[in-house]
């Protein structure tokens, strides 16, 4: 978690092919979150780029060690994207 902003691991355990989420998340990044069963908030799935991955990717190895363990495992760069909170229409 990044303040309110959610931090989303797309590793599949390593696996070669990206998880089919994370693929439905990159071609619709409009989504709903519900955290600890709470009531759901609407989010924004953002890519998090090359420029950003790397300081991310080195704090949530460093927390999580597992992941990192999962990109040895794997040729691909397993990606990170951000759920970023996201205001209701006005009205």
């Amino acid at each position: 978690m990044e303040g309110d902003t959610l931090v989303v691991v797309a590793s599949r355990g390593g696996d070669d092919h990206h998880p089919a989420w994370f693929l439905n998340l990159r071609d619709n990044p409009e989504v709903q979150v519900s955290l600890r069963g709470g009531p759901r908030e609407p989010r924004r799935a953002e890519i998090v780029g090359p420029e950003e991955r790397g300081a991310l990717w080195e704090r949530i190895a460093s927390r999580y060690r597992n992941y990192a363990g999962y990109q040895r495992r794997t040729d691909r760069e397993i990606p990170l994207v951000r759920l970023v909170p996201v205001s209701p229409p006005a009205g």
